[in-house]
């Protein structure tokens, strides 16, 4: 522990600024969103099916920017992108705010995913996974506390001034918070570590030896068995969450009684979120990508069957075990398979995937609830589902040891 306090003392500085981008991205995330859908699919006339849909054109147009926006990160340092992202996300939640037809609503919509949910946390971890090596776990772990802060504070705090102000005046609100961070990073990073990507022939090299390249990395099998694993969590959580009021009516429970809960979610994701930064840095990466997924396996099947919420808190626990985990793992994985030069652009393409995931997740199951399958029937398939993308992770991770030389080439 004094080890852990003393890293925290010496890099303060750096983590706090990994912790500020990744709270920032709470006000793109559904968790802060979906706080008004009530009072925007009242506004625009909107059925639930209507605003999801909304939700996902928007978040995948986002995530299809993210490919190709996020190498930004390889070539402008934190402060700078860092905080002209922080502004365009001010001005996402401002356009929320003015938003008086459809369009212009997808549009704010789709700026918030791209600068919340995508942006900023990509900036956060490949910032995080450059500046450090060696302690690149507890690193990211102490930076990913940002949203997790936002996900246990931020809805409470604005559903309550939902009985105070009018939902545009709380866009504002966010609006001028966000633009108001971006002198406070510029400050933070006035001695701003040198990214890798600024000295070609530094920065950590990845598996065989070598820095890779995007296109290289979309060639090799690793990266395509990872896939499931990083659709994964982003998909079925974001789904659990958009969900949620069908979901209690589906076990007759009380939104309220489902949704006390969450802070179980909340308070075992940091946990794990720490505790893997720990594991990392002891026993790299691909151990904890053997592990990770089996929690939220288990957790599916337990949510499925809980008789009474009491008995739900335990899936609940097995849920944020493995989402903390996620959160860790991907953003140190890539790094230490494929090296840090070509960071920014391979990460922009992993974020694009998970944006995508929660853009999918939602649409799929509201699909299938309009079918007749209810949500917590869905569960089983979605528990076999992580059981598989755990065997091919387990299958990728364990493939790895054995390349060598030219059996390392993109396949």
């Amino acid at each position: 522990m004094n080890g852990f306090l003393r890293f925290a003392r010496d890099n303060a500085v750096w983590l706090l600024a990994g912790f500020l981008l990744t709270f920032a991205s709470s006000f793109g995330q559904t968790f802060f969103i979906a706080v008004f859908a009530g009072e925007i699919r009242e506004y625009f006339g909107l059925s639930h099916g209507g605003w999801g849909s909304l939700y996902a054109i928007a978040t995948m147009a986002s995530a299809a920017t993210m490919v190709f926006a996020g190498t930004l990160s390889d070539r402008f340092r934190v402060r700078v992108l860092g905080a002209g992202v922080l502004i365009g996300l001010g001005m996402a939640a401002l356009g929320m705010a003015l938003a008086t037809h459809v369009i212009v609503l997808v549009v704010a919509i789709y700026f918030l995913r791209l600068f919340g949910q995508g942006f900023m946390g990509h900036i956060a971890m490949v910032a995080m996974a450059r500046w450090f090596v060696a302690t690149r776990g507890r690193a990211v772990s102490i930076a990913g506390l940002g949203v997790a802060t936002g996900e246990a504070f931020l809805p409470i705090i604005f559903v309550a001034l939902l009985g105070l102000f009018n939902w545009r005046m709380l866009w504002v609100a966010a609006a001028l918070i966000l633009i108001a961070f971006a002198p406070l990073l510029y400050l933070l990073l006035g001695r701003e570590r040198t990214p890798q990507s600024f000295s070609r022939d530094s920065g950590s090299q990845g598996f065989d030896g070598r820095m890779w390249t995007r296109g290289e990395v979309f060639r090799h099998r690793f990266f395509w068995l990872m896939v499931p694993a990083l659709l994964g969590p982003s998909a079925w959580m974001t789904a659990f969450f958009f969900h949620q009021v069908h979901l209690a009516e589906a076990k007759d429970w009380a939104h309220l009684t489902l949704v006390a809960l969450f802070p179980l979610f909340t308070g075992t994701s940091v946990l794990f979120l720490l505790l893997a930064g720990w594991f990392v840095d002891r026993f790299g990466c691909a151990a904890l990508a053997r592990l990770y997924l089996v929690p939220i396996a288990l957790g599916y099947i337990a949510f499925a069957l809980a008789p009474s919420p009491a008995a739900a808190g335990l899936a609940i626990i097995l849920m944020g075990a493995s989402t903390g985990m996620h959160t860790t793992l991907m953003a140190t994985l890539w790094a230490e398979v494929y090296g840090t030069r070509h960071l920014g652009a391979i990460r922009a393409m992993i974020a694009a995937i998970m944006v995508l995931g929660t853009a999918l997740g939602p649409a799929i199951s509201g699909a299938l609830i309009d079918l007749g399958l209810a949500l917590p029937d869905q569960f089983f398939g979605i528990a076999a589902y992580f059981a598989a993308a755990a065997g091919l992770a387990i299958y990728a991770t364990m493939a790895l040891p054995r390349h060598r030389g030219n059996d390392a080439q993109p396949v």
